[in-house]
Formats: structure tokens, C-alpha cells, sequence
């Protein structure tokens, strides 16, 4: 009798049999995954999980979800101490109409999105050199000294942030102060609206860089030394290496940070710019979040300010929607996979 062909054997040796796991002869053990898991099975399988992160989903809905019903304020004559939300009447859009005919609601866009593209350019990088300049130096006494000086300011109120500058470039302040005694004008920097926005933009540098820079040495501290040792034996020099493996190491962190801070760059600094506010006018210093605190909080314009409020989510929305699909175009995850 003809023996069967080999390539017939070895097809049906390699085939899974009923009842086994794949390529091995006994069954699938009680930990092994399979495709028909039911709901009720995992939920009883992570019940320790779901308890623990119980008390955070309980606090996101209470103060983040819950709240957005009172977004209908933007659509109602709302006022809270002659009408509840449920009986003041109904004006559809006319809150709307009479925010984009408000010259100020113009002037705090402006400034807004100006702060934010200095903002991006200037403190963005920061964190990343600072990052790279730290992990290059060899001791590690002197690197967490140095990580610990920059990250101190990180736990500064702003007002006491703002404090330090106008004891430093004020009109009384050390330097205008030592250039008088040497014979030549002082200067004030705190109250000059050409400088407002440089000014707070040098005020998050020293109070947030610090923050950045651990992040992106979590990253760097994951890169494969070999890469590293490779990189020198062909040859490659400190630039090399930086550019050829540290940079893209740290190129999906960037990615990503990027796009959380697009998303979040109509919010440039509520606490900030409403201290140094008085200071140099809301010429120069209201943003969106200003403007809606003095509509809504000061003037009692509930209506107008959720509208406001209303439209910067859904700016912050479109905007993290194109940051993303353009980190998906340059081939990183972003926030989100595709």
C-alpha cells in the first residue's frame, strides 16, 4: 500500500485538534484567553479592578459629565436668583448673536490664539532640550540636583510666581532698581502691554519647564542603550547619536503632548493673566477665560458666558481632532489609534 504523501502529513499534523489548545496536546488551562470570554466573565474576572477605579469614574461623572446638563444655560435667559434652570425662558441663539457682536469677545480671541502660538513656540521646545541637555551629563548627583532646582517652582502658586518677577522687573524691582543707581533709566515690565504676552510666556517657563522635563526623561530613560553602543562603533558622534536615536525615541511622546497641548491651548492661563490683568489693560491681557469670569461671574451674563464657554469646547475639540490626524499622518499614535 502506498504510504501517504509527507506534505498531507504534515498538513494534518499541524492542523489543531478539537478540544486543544493550538499546536500542543493537552486542553486549555483555566487561565488561558479564549475568543468566546463573555461580558459577565471578565467583569467577574477584573471585579478588584473595576472596584478600585470605581471612586475616580464616580468623581469624573459627578464634576465632569454631570455638569454639562447646565450647558443649556447658553440657550436660555438664565438667571438664578429669580428662575431656575427649568422654568427661565427659552432665546435659541440670541446669546450667541450677542456674543459675536461683542468687540471683546473678538479682542480675547485674538489674544488668545497670539498666546498660544508664542506659547507653543517658546515653552514647547524647552522641556525637550533641557530634557536632552540633562541626559547627557554622567553623574547622577548632578542630574537629580539640577532636575530638582527646575521642578521646584512647579509647586509655586502663581501668585507667588508673580510676586518674584515684579520683585525682579518691576518698576521697583532689583534691576530697574540697580540700573537707577548706575546712572541710566529703570524700566517696568509688569505693566507694559507690548511685553504681556512674552512676559507670561517667560513666567511659564520657569514655573512648568521642570514638569516637562521629567516626563520626557521617563521616555529617554526606556531607549535601548545598545542602540546607543551600535551607534558609536559605526562611527557616529554625540550629534549623531542625538539626532539618529534620541530624537526618535522621544518622537511619539512628542507626538502626543503636542496634541494634548493644542487641545488645551485656548486655555492659556486663567489664574495667571487675571492677577497681572488690572496691570496692563484687557487690551492686551483678555483671553477667553477672562472674558467669560467678567460676562458671566462679574456682569451676571449666565447666558452669554456659557455660550462662550460652549464655543471654545468645540474649538478645543476640532483642534485636537486635526492635531491628531496629523500625528496619525506622520505615522505616531496620537491620542487616540486610528
Amino acid at each position: 500500500m502506498a504510504e501517504p504523501a509527507r506534505g498531507a502529513l504534515a498538513d494534518r499534523d499541524s492542523e489543531p485538534r478539537h478540544g486543544t489548545a493550538a499546536g500542543s496536546g493537552t486542553p486549555p488551562g483555566p487561565g488561558t484567553p479564549t475568543a468566546r470570554t463573555g461580558w459577565w466573565h471578565r467583569l467577574r474576572r477584573d471585579r478588584t479592578l473595576l472596584l478600585m477605579v470605581a471612586p475616580a469614574v464616580g468623581l469624573l461623572l459627578l464634576f465632569t459629565y454631570v455638569p454639562l446638563l447646565w450647558t443649556t444655560v447658553a440657550y436660555l435667559d438664565y438667571d438664578p436668583f429669580t428662575q431656575g434652570l427649568w422654568t427661565s425662558p427659552w432665546v435659541g441663539l440670541d446669546n450667541f448673536t450677542l456674543l459675536f457682536e461683542d468687540s471683546r469677545f473678538w479682542d480675547a480671541f485674538a489674544n488668545t490664539l497670539s498666546i498660544t502660538f508664542i506659547q507653543l513656540v517658546l515653552f514647547f521646545p524647552v522641556p525637550i532640550a533641557l530634557a536632552l541637555l540633562l541626559n547627557s551629563v554622567l553623574s547622577d548627583k548632578v542630574r537629580g540636583l539640577v532636575q530638582s532646582i527646575l521642578y521646584l517652582p512647579h509647586f509655586f502658586s502663581w501668585v507667588l510666581v508673580i510676586t518674584i518677577f515684579q520683585q525682579m522687573l518691576g518698576g521697583a524691582g532689583l534691576l530697574a532698581q540697580q540700573l537707577r543707581a548706575h546712572g541710566h533709566e529703570g524700566f517696568d515690565l509688569m505693566t507694559d502691554p507690548g511685553v504681556f504676552k512674552f512676559l507670561i510666556t517667560a513666567q511659564l517657563v520657569w514655573k512648568d519647564a521642570g514638569w516637562g522635563v521629567i516626563v520626557f526623561l521617563a521616555a529617554l530613560s526606556a531607549v535601548n542603550q545598545d542602540l546607543y553602543e551600535a551607534a558609536a562603533v559605526d562611527g557616529a558622534n554625540r550629534r549623531r547619536r542625538m539626532w539618529h536615536v534620541t530624537l526618535p525615541a522621544l518622537r511619539p511622546v512628542i507626538a502626543l503632548l503636542l496634541v494634548l497641548r493644542v487641545g488645551d491651548s485656548l486655555t492659556v492661563g486663567f489664574e495667571q493673566i487675571l492677577l497681572q490683568r488690572d496691570a496692563v489693560g484687557p487690551g492686551a491681557s483678555e483671553v477667553f477665560d477672562t472674558y467669560v469670569w467678567w460676562v458671566g461671574i462679574a456682569n451676571t451674563d449666565y447666558g452669554i458666558a456659557a455660550a462662550g464657554g460652549l464655543i471654545k469646547g468645540a474649538f478645543s475639540l476640532v483642534l485636537v481632532l486635526i492635531a491628531n490626524k496629523v500625528a496619525h499622518m506622520l505615522g505616531e499614535q496620537g491620542v487616540y489609534r486610528k
